[in-house]
């Protein structure tokens, strides 16, 4: 048995401000992982097991607020809170990724 059947990762490195590659903290993925934790909880008592984490540094500061999505493995780029609410009915829920977030 798999202990999840969704994992989200969601960079929240964050660097000095004067450092040129940025971060993503800076790029607002506190705010989305907040979002898509509160999404989450919201299935309640489901068969689904869902996990999000924060995350180190996923190499990739200069796309903006970035996640991946795990089983399958699929890199998101430039989230906000915004974005959180798509990922999840889309991605989380019916397993369909969100190609215009997609690395």
């Amino acid at each position: 048995m798999k202990p999840y059947d969704c994992h989200v990762f969601v960079c929240e490195n964050e660097r000095d401000p004067s450092n040129p590659k940025g971060c993503c903290v800076s790029k607002g993925s506190k705010e989305f992982t907040t979002a898509l934790k509160e999404l989450c909880k919201g299935l309640g008592n489901t068969n689904r097991r869902i996990r999000i984490n924060k995350a180190g540094c996923l190499d990739l500061c200069a796309l903006g607020a970035v996640a991946v999505v795990y089983p399958e493995g699929t890199w998101y780029k430039g989230l906000g809170k915004q974005d959180a609410q798509e990922i999840f009915d889309s991605h989380i829920v019916k397993g369909i990724p969100v190609k215009r977030l997609m690395v």
